[in-house]
């Protein structure tokens, strides 16, 4: 018996697929059961760790003046989406580029045509 109704075939696809994945499930959760390397993998129980110092406020970082407080809550941002803590950060500054002034100036000078 053949069927063309899509649905019954989507239906029958979708049972085929999720059966698998459920067995392979079962499968993994079999390996972890007998698993001989899981008991010597596990650390021996070692002595209680001591209260950590209480730590202190990381001091604020230098900004240079002359960069806007927008411009230091990007950096921020950026920052903590790359998870590094802004705690880290000792100061912002303006990065000497003469070499970028000098290009700018050569390709306004030969690119402008005279009138």
């Amino acid at each position: 018996m053949e069927t063309q109704n899509p649905v019954v075939i989507m239906l029958i696809n979708m049972t085929i697929v999720f059966a698998v994945l459920f067995v392979l499930s079962l499968y993994i959760r079999l390996i972890h059961k007998i698993d001989p390397t899981a008991k010597a993998a596990a650390a021996p129980k070692a002595a209680p760790k001591a209260a950590p110092a209480p730590k202190t406020a990381a001091p604020a970082p230098v900004v240079e003046k002359g960069i806007a407080d927008e411009t230091v809550a990007a950096i921020a941002a950026a920052l903590a989406t790359m998870g590094v803590g802004f705690s880290r950060v000792k100061a912002i500054r303006v990065a000497d580029r003469p070499a970028w002034g000098g290009v700018a100036r050569h390709e306004g000078l030969t690119t402008l045509k005279m009138r």
